[in-house]
């Protein structure tokens, strides 16, 4: 378990998306970043905290931040504003939110024209798609929306929000992969978030990258995992205790 841990910490977007949000928050969640067992992967983040944590960081951990957060809607220009200021603040990284309504609504084009434009506007910052996997429902809706968004050059595609009812569960993460993995694109990543809380969890998600991609995978250029929560667990791990969680979907 301990060798899950330490693979969950070095590819952990520690995250902070509440509405209440303050300076002091973001400050505590850098501190947090920077553990007794090794740095956090990245700090994700609403944009209008991105200089903020770039500041307190060390360049070793990235910078993300959110984009068309968290409802995913068609509405491009604000999508694009949203990516303009955290590649201004200094951010390393875009979450933007696939328009997953208006792919059930068979507005296929369209979604595959904002991610596009997302993806011209958004470089050379790591682009990361969230396709919702939850809300998408099917198997055949998440397989579209990995496709849309591996084509349109994402970096990462991520199952959720965080902010829906159901999060990452290993039946999206499995077909997500399949998608990576038959892409042929040797650097696109998945990233498993909402619901991750334990390192039981994390070492089920790392357990199936391994599986489609390989073991040289297993790392933050490939891997992520989007949490507040799950850190505290690794800790506990890493530093000889027993798991203080209790599995939310392993």
């Amino acid at each position: 378990m301990k060798a899950a841990a330490r693979t969950a910490l070095a590819c952990l977007d520690l995250t902070s998306l509440n509405d209440a949000d303050t300076d002091a928050d973001i400050a505590a969640l850098c501190v947090r970043a920077q553990t007794v067992h090794g740095p956090v992967a990245a700090v994700c983040v609403w944009p209008r905290f991105v200089a903020q944590a770039r500041a307190a960081l060390p360049a070793s951990i990235q910078v993300a931040a959110v984009a068309n957060f968290p409802d995913g809607s068609l509405d491009l220009q604000r999508a694009l504003a949203d990516v303009a200021e955290i590649a201004q603040a200094g951010g390393d990284e875009v979450d933007v939110v696939l328009p997953y309504r208006a792919l059930l609504a068979g507005k296929t084009s369209e979604v595959a024209e904002f991610l596009s434009e997302v993806r011209f506007a958004s470089r050379p910052l790591a682009l990361k798609v969230i396709i919702e996997s939850g809300e998408l429902g099917t198997a055949a809706a998440i397989a579209e929306a990995t496709r849309l968004a591996l084509a349109a050059g994402a970096d990462f595609v991520k199952t959720s929000t965080g902010k829906t009812k159901t999060g990452a569960t290993p039946e999206a993460a499995a077909v997500m992969l399949k998608e990576i993995a038959a892409s042929g694109l040797p650097s696109a990543g998945f990233k498993a978030s909402g619901g991750v809380r334990s390192v039981a969890d994390a070492a089920g998600y790392i357990a199936q990258a391994e599986a489609a991609l390989g073991a040289a995978a297993l790392n933050p250029q490939r891997l992520r995992f989007g949490a507040s929560g799950l850190l505290n667990d690794i800790e506990s791990v890493l530093s000889g205790r027993e798991s203080a969680a209790t599995t939310a979907t392993y």
